[in-house]
């Protein structure tokens, strides 16, 4: 017999609940029923009531600056300070977002001011790639990594390498790219309710792996559609990014882990 809170839900919130369980079960966001919803958890154009853990980006930001340090990216600087990616490039007039001098001083808000700023550094700030590892030595292979047969997402190169910030790898391409499933799998999630990842795909594989696609111009699957690997499930796109570029991840029993471990060489 359905008890009255039951009876009280809508086929809205239940579909609601179903699809926030869902992302939830994949280690992407965990969405909190009740009085506090975290941002993405919808199932239409309309957003939900909700709490962004990341706070107030204005308040956070105001009037302040950041030192730039080795190993920072920009989504990384974005995220400590609540300041939007996009801001940070106009506010710094940033011509290329990619590069970045370790020591460079960057205003986090209109009011902030950089003059008189020093580098933490006493020599010249080398230039270096803004979204890369220090580190250009490939990752070695996974011992479990022949348990999926592993196939390229994307046929561009890598810009972005795998680090406990990124949780995944950014490959280039140019918008209507195909984005192609990795390997065998099936659909659980289609759409862009996670903020972040703009258009996302999320495919599970079995075994304990689930991939996820990001910031594509279009999707090309639906969810519970089985997929083979290097079919079209995309189109590779700048959905909640500055530039044009596949997020790719790879999630072992819910943890992020480098996608490079697993892909075959090129």
């Amino acid at each position: 017999m359905p008890s009255g809170h039951d009876q009280g839900m809508t086929p809205e919130l239940v579909q609601h609940q179903f699809q926030a369980s869902q992302l939830k079960r994949f280690g992407l966001i965990a969405c909190v029923f009740g009085m506090v919803w975290l941002a993405g958890c919808t199932t239409s154009g309309s957003r939900a009531p909700v709490s962004d853990l990341n706070g107030s980006q204005s308040s956070a930001a105001a009037g302040k600056t950041y030192t730039v340090k080795a190993g920072d990216t920009l989504n990384k600087i974005a995220r400590a300070n609540g300041v939007d990616e996009g801001a940070l490039i106009r506010l710094n007039k940033l011509t290329n977002p990619n590069r970045l001098e370790v020591g460079q001083v960057l205003r986090l808000s209109d009011g902030a001011d950089t003059n008189g700023a020093k580098p933490v550094t006493g020599k010249k700030p080398e230039a270096r790639p803004l979204d890369s590892n220090a580190s250009s030595q490939p990752p070695s292979r996974a011992s479990d990594a022949g348990v999926i047969s592993w196939g390229w997402p994307a046929k561009g190169n890598v810009i972005q390498n795998f680090t406990s910030t990124t949780k995944g790898i950014d490959i280039a391409g140019n918008a209507g790219d195909p984005v192609e499933a990795a390997a065998n799998g099936k659909v659980v999630y289609s759409g862009n309710g996670l903020r972040g990842y703009g258009n996302l795909i999320i495919l599970d594989h079995g075994n304990g792996f689930v991939t996820a696609y990001a910031h594509n111009r279009s999707l090309s699957v639906k969810k519970d559609q089985d997929v083979k690997k290097g079919t079209k499930i995309a189109e590779m796109g700048q959905t909640d990014s500055t530039t044009v570029k596949l997020h790719f991840e790879v999630r072992r029993q819910g943890t992020p882990v480098d996608p490079l471990q697993y892909l075959p060489a090129k």
